[in-house]
């Protein structure tokens, strides 16, 4: 099996790309990211039950990139950059209040079946990076386990407008599309910090190796499985 150490998602642009794609400008609001089925129908369940936990839904927002980036992007709209601003999915749902999370993560639905598959298959990847990402950093004290979860589930994030059919006038280098991506919806410092490691000297490189290691760990449990 072929190893790979970078994200390598096969997106077939005859299957997603067959309407014509936004043209945006700079000042223009991105539109919305879609979160899977599954993660709707649970979270639904969720709030109909008489105590909410916060945990709980939380872990299951985190589980979906397309739930936690919305919840994120409210956040950012909400706060900016300040430095009192939420960062955990747990703690914008209890700043933000339950009601306008929801309706943030339900307002845009998966266009059609190929789209969907599309977005199943990365939403997979990226949520096994961000795990591992996670092991990775429980080996390193000075390193956050929570943020490199969130650094290893975003880590494909400039695939987003070839999948989702935007079109952007960075959309052709991944990482600088990540990197304004990040900038644009006030993402978490460390997400910033793991696009800008290629972008800028002042930005740290710690995010982007262990995001590697995630993917060779991720790479070894797959070819133990088909060895």
């Amino acid at each position: 099996m072929q190893k790979n150490n970078v994200v390598n998602i096969q997106i077939r642009r005859d299957s997603i790309m067959n309407h014509q794609p936004l043209q945006l400008e700079p000042s223009c609001e991105l539109p919305d990211v879609p979160v899977l089925p599954e993660t709707l129908l649970l979270l639904d369940l969720m709030v109909q039950e008489t105590c909410v936990d916060l945990r709980q839904m939380s872990g299951l927002v985190l589980a979906d990139l397309g739930a936690t980036l919305q919840i994120l992007r409210l956040a950012g709209r909400e706060y900016g950059t300040a430095d009192d601003r939420p960062v955990r999915i747990a703690d914008c749902i209890s700043d933000l209040g339950l009601r306008p999370c929801l309706t943030s993560v339900s307002s845009q639905p998966i266009g059609h079946q190929e789209q969907m598959l599309e977005v199943a298959k990365l939403w997979a990847h990226s949520r096994e990076i961000a795990s591992c990402s996670k092991l990775v950093a429980e080996t390193m004290p000075e390193v956050d386990p929570e943020e490199a979860y969130m650094v290893g589930l975003m880590h494909a994030l400039g695939l987003l407008p070839r999948l989702l059919g935007w079109r952007v006038s960075s959309a052709t280098d991944e990482a600088l599309t990540g990197f304004w991506l990040a900038k644009r919806w006030s993402l978490p410092s460390c997400v910033t910090e793991f696009f800008g490691a290629g972008q800028a000297p002042r930005y740290t490189a710690g995010w982007p190796a262990i995001v590697h290691e995630a993917h060779v760990l991720v790479d070894s449990v797959e070819s133990s499985m088909f060895a």
